[in-house]
């Protein structure tokens, strides 16, 4: 076990390194302001329902394990560069949503994120002076620089999975909420004591929930943990039918608590409600 424990304690070091504060902070107020429009949700995966990145990264990591195992194998070397080349190729978009995603996390995990993408951009240099080599008549050059390439993607991806479920940077923090409310109806208070469109934390069992009551009394209940990075949006505002979050400004429709605007992918857990004798009641949904 102390073994397993170690390897784990090594993936949690970069959360600790204060130093690459000041570098996070700049690269992240860079690329949130850029001016990228619907395309920054489009690479958060709202529309997917879950983080794009990690999708995106499989074609440049397998391409490149493909490229080691065929010549490790004695393949074509023709097939070996065209996979490097793939793999390249392939970078931009993962890097782009990779650093759409880190831009919006906290401290802690930017200080993970920052490693994980030095390793993955160390590792594309390396596969590009592999593919240089190869081409300019070094073979061996090439196939010593790309299996250095795919090692350290290899452990960036490592990192990046320690950072996506051990840290849960791209978990649905809320996801558990129903399962962990009563299943019958619960009183969340007096319809009166609820202000419009103002909302309202309140508590359904040992789940904290947000109401929001519009001006035409119509009702909804949340659960209060952001599915993004789990802040209460009971902090937040109503806006154009959603709820802002107030840490990150993911906005969640008050109709199906789906997000309509990242960084959330995850929609926000939404609860049934009925009002009886002038009180607000709800359950989690069947």
């Amino acid at each position: 076990m102390d073994a397993y424990h170690a390897v784990a304690d090594r993936m949690d070091a970069p959360a600790g390194w204060a130093f690459l504060d000041p570098a996070a902070e700049r690269i992240a107020g860079f690329v949130q302001k850029l001016p990228l429009g619907p395309a920054r949700d489009v690479l958060h995966g709202v529309w997917l329902g879950h983080p794009l990145h990690p999708a995106l990264a499989q074609l440049p990591v397998g391409c490149w394990t493909a490229a080691t195992l065929l010549e490790a194998t004695g393949g074509d070397g023709r097939a070996v560069r065209r996979l490097t080349a793939a793999g390249l190729a392939a970078l931009p978009p993962v890097l782009a949503a990779g650093w759409v995603d880190w831009s919006r996390l906290p401290p802690t995990h930017r200080r993970t994120g920052l490693v994980h993408a030095a390793g993955a951009v160390t590792a594309a240099l390396l596969h590009a002076a592999s593919l240089r080599a190869r081409c300019s008549g070094h073979p061996g050059r090439g196939r010593l620089l790309g299996l250095a390439g795919t090692g350290t993607v290899g452990l960036a991806a490592a990192l990046g999975g320690h950072l996506a479920y051990h840290q849960a940077a791209g978990a649905a923090h809320a996801e558990a909420e129903p399962r962990l409310a009563p299943s019958d109806w619960h009183s969340l208070g007096a319809t009166a004591d609820i202000p419009v469109d103002t909302p309202v934390r309140r508590r359904l069992g040992d789940v904290a929930v947000v109401v929001v009551r519009t001006a035409d009394d119509r009702w909804t209940v949340l659960a209060d943990r952001c599915t993004h990075m789990a802040a209460s949006l009971a902090g937040g505002e109503v806006v154009d039918g959603c709820l802002e979050c107030p840490l990150h400004h993911s906005r969640f429709r008050l109709s199906d608590g789906h997000p309509a605007r990242g960084p959330a992918t995850a929609a926000q857990p939404r609860f049934e409600t009925r009002v009886l004798a002038d009180h607000l009641e709800a359950r989690p949904r069947p």
